[in-house]
């Protein structure tokens, strides 16, 4: 069988979840799908119009002629029954309950059972209002990516030295935009001894760098510690989890700023392997507008923010998603965004127009905003965060950093030499016929264009790396550099440190002078825990 997976990070733990329960059951599990499994499980993401769009077509396109489609993830949670009868090409619809007799539902799919599509209901309701109720509540639930358990393993669907790591689940916050909380459901954190096990598990299967992610990271402990998260449970976590033998780096993400504390701060920016860098949802920075979207903050408290967070770490990173053209939003409300975007100098930003959402408080407000309104806003706050991003990475030039190496790929002088391969990042070598570790050498000038690529010289194999400031995927990499014998003797997985020598939006290039933790590649990791 075949697993696509579509959306943000905890999807892909969710997929990994997946993928481990079937290959227990002796699931032959592909994340490639070349059109030839017996069955495709997509992984659906609802976050916003656009990736719903590419679920359904990630949908219709899966698999071949004689292939069962099975849709799951947040968008067959939360449309079901409706997401069934409007995509009659899914073969079954199924929810986050069931999850945990995967292999027997697919079993019904290929035998022919009928299988009711699941039935949407707002996961808010399932469990106790008061949070310090939930733990024993879920233990009998269904919730992605909270089964740490011997028999329940994990299954890497790839052998980057990068994964993502479940904190916790769901949301108890009411953003006027956000419909997550209805079908993730209230706030739950993980055990931490399961967090820990669990990245203990992944550095001995190659992992090199974890990130921490949920719905709002900042509320881990809120039903675990009688205190609150203000119990410190999370800043304990990031000390236990940079402890973690073979682990290079810890990283947290998903912070929300109204529930960031100086401790957790502290913690951050001062943890031997927590990569100090900060991921917080600001929304936007008018406070009238952010009320609106029933949350807090200012342009003033955030640019606070800011600055408690460089008196700690001055080279910190610090990066948010803003929504532009919410109902009510006005041209005031735009400039004080501008205006904190331009002082808060982040790092990176990803910017949204604003879309209805069904279920939504927002989806009733009044004035809204015409479409190509919302989109000429985007563009306009999109051109200013990257004039804005990219400052602040020329700024780095100069400094030093710690880069994770990622993955080899071809220069921008190789890639056009051979147009073919411009699109190959983590090069097969052996499958071009080339050395694992090849010197570094120069392609030719002009090379000849009858040449095939398994007769080429690997030419300027180049390595590609995330500082302590670059989230996985948004945030921009680095372009080593440097000592062509230091180099060639890298693997995924090192980290190295470096110094920055220019930059390109909010990429860096950077000089490899010495390397930190050499490892060597694994093979990608089978079914199994500890």
């Amino acid at each position: 069988m075949a697993l696509v997976t579509l959306g943000c990070a905890r999807n892909d733990v969710d997929s990994e979840e997946l993928a481990g329960r079937l290959a227990a059951e002796g699931w032959d599990v592909s994340a490639d799908d070349d059109g030839t499994a017996d069955v495709v499980l997509v992984n659906t993401c609802t976050f916003v119009e656009q990736a719903k769009k590419d679920s359904v077509d990630a949908v219709l396109a899966a698999g071949g002629p004689d292939t069962k489609v099975v849709a799951v993830g947040c968008m067959a949670e939360r449309y079901g029954a409706e997401l069934a009868e409007a995509l009659p090409e899914a073969t079954a619809v199924l929810g986050f309950d069931h999850y945990g007799a995967i292999g027997e539902r697919l079993d019904d799919v290929l035998a022919g059972r009928p299988l009711a599509s699941h039935q949407p209901a707002d996961r808010r309701t399932l469990l106790p209002i008061s949070p310090v109720k939930r733990p024993e509540a879920v233990r009998d639930g269904s919730i992605p990516g909270h089964d740490w358990l011997p028999e329940v393993p994990r299954r890497r669907l790839d052998d980057a030295p990068v994964a993502p790591l479940k904190l916790a689940s769901g949301c108890d916050r009411r953003c006027a935009f956000c419909a997550i909380p209805s079908f993730r459901g209230a706030f739950v954190s993980r055990a931490p001894q399961d967090v820990v096990a669990e990245a203990a598990w992944l550095a001995d299967h190659g992992v090199a760098e974890v990130t921490l992610v949920s719905e709002n990271s900042t509320s881990y402990g809120k039903d675990i510690d009688a205190r609150g998260a203000a119990g410190g449970a999370l800043e304990r976590l990031l000390g236990d989890l940079a402890e973690v033998p073979g682990l290079r780096r810890v990283r947290v993400s998903y912070l929300q700023p109204a529930e960031v504390r100086p401790p957790l701060l502290a913690a951050i920016a001062r943890t031997p392997r927590v990569a100090d860098y900060f991921d917080l949802s600001f929304q936007h920075a008018s406070g009238p507008l952010l009320r609106r979207m029933r949350r807090f903050g200012s342009r003033d408290s955030f640019l606070a923010l800011c600055a408690e967070i460089r008196a700690l770490a001055p080279e910190a990173g610090i990066r948010s998603n803003v929504i532009v053209g919410f109902p009510g939003e006005t041209e005031e409300d735009l400039a004080e965004l501008e205006a904190f975007l331009s002082e808060a100098e982040l790092d990176a930003v990803g910017v949204f127009g604003y879309s209805d959402e069904d279920g939504t408080e927002a989806a009733d407000l009044p004035d809204k905003i015409d479409p190509a309104e919302v989109a000429a806003r985007v563009e306009r706050v999109t051109s200013l965060v990257e004039v804005v991003s990219a400052d602040r990475a020329a700024r780095r030039i100069g400094t030093e950093v710690e880069v994770l190496v990622e993955r080899q790929e071809l220069s921008e002088a190789a890639a056009a030499a051979y147009p073919d391969l411009a699109d190959v990042e983590d090069l097969d070598l052996a499958e071009l016929g080339l050395d694992a570790e090849p010197e570094m050498t120069d392609l030719p000038d002009e090379p000849d264009d009858e040449t095939e690529v398994e007769d080429t010289e690997p030419g300027d194999l180049v390595w590609i790396g995330r500082a302590a400031h670059q989230g996985p995927d948004v945030d921009g990499e680095c372009l080593l550099t440097g000592d062509e014998d230091l180099l060639a003797g890298l693997h995924r997985g090192a980290m190295v440190r470096c110094l920055v020598v220019a930059s390109e939006g909010v990429d860096l290039v950077v000089e490899a002078l010495e390397v930190l933790t050499p490892t060597v590649d694994r093979e990608p990791a089978a079914a199994g825990a500890r």
